[in-house]
């Protein structure tokens, strides 16, 4: 299989520290409002030195990636954030550390504001507010254990084609999903085993569990169920519980988990539904280096594998253009460090076009997913790219994966079918877990893995057009490459030469639908400007050949009689094969 143009730029793989221009630190407008009206307010202070990786080595290990990543990180926050602590301190202000994005989270009033605003070390000061995400509702919550009596594997799994990875052998063994969402229900019976923390009997929660929730929410009323600051896993919505089963679980004849042998560790980053740009950035800083429960020793080499990210930080929340880097930071440090960061698109589709429009899912190297239904389309809700609110009209999603009507396991030891991309970005990291552990040397290596899920989806057109790229391409604003085929990822994963240090073509001929009542279209590498295709039956006979049409135009293939064929592309720089189901 070929695979996504990849360059080794490994000569250089150290770190450069980038320091902007001496120049007033930006303020969002927000505060000053805020500000005006309160005697402080909660901030996050983002330090102009910013740590940059360059490629690292190829040959390198995740677990070296992710020290090498860790260390850096951290002494670049000792030696720039001391001084402002120090004047924090000096104002009786509380000061909290991140180094996954050089900043410090403070309470200031105006006053300290001004003095803080022509501080040279400083970049910019932001709100840190609370926002109210608009997660899945249930569709139906049943808690009765005999609603499933047969052994049943939910219908997501059978269309990504998990099933068919589970009887190659390999089912996540040997891999860590990290979920960040609003806790877990540990204790669950679909979950319990898979769970990194329960291990022969004994629960341990020591780098296996954070929690980024210490204060109530203002608009919430009453007591959280979990209380603030749980040493163990637990989740006050049903949220993070549901997308866990989606990437693990498996209790019995319940087979809802797409990787059911992967283990899983988990970060509390809402409040019954609300977070801020501070409970997200201190998750995803636990996931780089977890920690024991009481906060100390990080240790880069308990990092997850894949983050699953169902959440998002709109405008309302405090997240806006002018302070968008300090997450996507934290996604760009991640991703050195070699963990896959997958993010749901959204539930924004009805809005149309460029409606992916919040961290996490609109960064470059955020692995963001669409939402298919039963019938293998996108929903109706699924964001669409481009994504414009940064300037960037980057196309996403990247893939699709089933999201509507999706059951799994919810609190209180029951079951409920949710939907929403949320509930398909867990199938896209559940996917990571088994390609990982189909072929363990592709751990740490997150663009080969992306590049692989990418490429070997199965390609989905509409007649959607959106940012100028029209819906009949692959890849388009609406489903990315397309849906993912974990089996075909796998394939390609076990085949793959991951040592290769010259450039890779990643991008092979897309030929679809497949199979197809007649109308067949085929894209091309962009490297490549002209191809024929031939068709041979199964005994091998040229039945059908032609140039490839350019543009969107199909090829017409409906006097052909229904049955499997073999096609084979050919130009000058490559030849692409494979099976066509005409039906």
């Amino acid at each position: 299989m070929k695979i996504k143009a990849w360059k080794l730029l490994a000569i250089f793989f150290g770190i450069l520290a980038v320091n902007t221009s001496a120049q007033q630190a930006q303020v969002d407008p927000e505060l000053l409002q805020l500000l005006d009206q309160n005697n402080q307010q909660d901030v996050l202070i983002i330090l102009k030195d910013q740590v940059q990786f360059k490629d690292l080595p190829q040959q390198w290990t995740k677990a070296e990636k992710g020290q090498h990543v860790f260390n850096a990180l951290r002494q670049h926050a000792i030696n720039t954030q001391q001084p402002l602590i120090d004047l924090l301190q000096s104002w009786n202000r509380p000061s909290k550390s991140y180094l996954l994005s050089n900043a410090i989270l403070s309470a200031i009033n105006l006053e300290e504001l001004q003095q803080l605003q022509t501080h040279p070390l400083i970049a910019r000061i932001q709100t840190d507010l609370w926002y109210q995400n608009e997660l899945p509702k249930d569709d139906s919550f049943q808690s009765d254990a005999s609603v499933r009596t047969q052994d049943t594997i939910e219908w997501g799994i059978e269309m990504i084609k998990g099933d068919e990875v589970w009887d190659l052998g390999y089912k996540g063994a040997g891999v860590i999903i990290g979920g960040q969402d609003t806790g877990v229900e540990w204790y669950h019976p679909a979950i319990k085993a898979q769970y990194k923390g329960w291990n022969n009997g004994v629960e341990d929660h020591n780098y296996n569990w954070h929690d980024a929730i210490h204060e109530i929410n203002e608009d919430n009323t009453g007591n959280n169920p979990c209380g603030l600051n749980n040493i163990a896993p637990c989740d006050d919505h049903n949220h993070g519980t549901h997308t866990v089963g989606t990437m693990v679980g498996e209790a019995g004849f319940r087979k809802i988990g797409v990787a059911p042998e992967a283990s899983w560790i988990g970060c509390r980053n809402m409040e019954r539904g609300h977070g801020k740009p501070s409970t997200y950035l201190e998750c995803f800083e636990w996931f780089l280096a977890p920690t024991d429960s009481n906060g100390a020793d990080p240790d880069p080499n308990q990092a997850p594998h894949v983050i699953n990210n169902s959440w998002a930080c709109p405008e309302s929340e405090g997240c806006n253009p002018a302070n968008f880097s300090i997450l996507e930071t934290a996604v760009d440090n991640l991703k050195a460090a070699g963990v896959v960061v997958v993010a749901s698109a959204g539930n924004s589709g009805s809005q149309g076009c460029s409606s992916i429009s919040t961290p996490a899912a609109i960064f470059e190297n955020s692995f963001t997913i669409g939402a298919t239904n039963e019938g293998d389309q996108i929903t109706g809700f699924s964001s669409r790219g481009p994504v414009t609110v940064d300037g960037s009209d980057r196309l996403k999603p990247n893939v699709s994966a089933p999201g509507r009507n999706v059951y799994s396991c919810v609190r209180d030891n029951a079951y409920s079918t949710y939907s929403g991309t949320s509930m398909a970005g867990p199938h896209v990291a559940g996917a990571v877990a088994l390609i990982i552990s189909a072929r363990p040397e592709l751990a740490g290596q997150v663009a080969l893995i992306e590049d692989i899920l990418e490429e070997t989806a199965i390609a989905k057109t509409t007649e959607e057009n959106c940012g100028g790229v029209s819906g009949m391409n692959i890849p388009n604003n609406t489903y990315g490459y397309g849906r993912i085929d974990v089996l075909a990822a796998v394939e390609a994963a076990l085949v793959i030469d991951i040592n290769q240090t010259e450039t890779l073509d990643t991008q092979n001929a897309k030929v679809f639908p497949n199979p197809t009542d007649g109308l067949l279209h085929v894209n091309l590498p962009v490297h490549i400007q002209d191809a024929y295709m031939q068709l041979m039956d199964t005994n091998g006979r040229v039945v059908h050949e032609q140039r490839i049409p350019s543009g969107s135009n199909p090829l017409n293939l409906t006097k052909l009689s229904k049955g499997m064929y073999f096609y084979l592309i050919d130009s000058e720089k490559n030849q692409f094969s494979g099976k066509l189901i005409l039906q």
